[in-house]
């Protein structure tokens, strides 16, 4: 069985890599969201904007927004 000094030594390390993955992870759900954002902005679509403005999905409401609902320009 592992000793408790085993643990505290690697807790660190595996602390540290965790708030790297975070970190990361929120500046691509930013990233996503602020794009989605600004095109709904434009295009005056409300519903959409507001949606994306609230929930908070991991990135995949504002990529499937991009990909498959926003209008098509001229």
């Amino acid at each position: 069985m592992p000793t408790p000094e085993l643990y505290s030594a690697t807790a660190p390390v595996l602390a540290k890599g965790t708030i790297i993955l975070l970190g990361v992870l929120m500046v691509r759900e930013m990233v996503w969201k602020a794009i989605a954002l600004w095109k709904a902005g434009t295009k005056k679509q409300l519903a959409r904007f507001v949606c994306l403005f609230i929930f908070n999905t991991a990135g995949i409401l504002p990529i499937i927004y991009l990909a498959f609902f926003q209008k098509k320009g001229k």
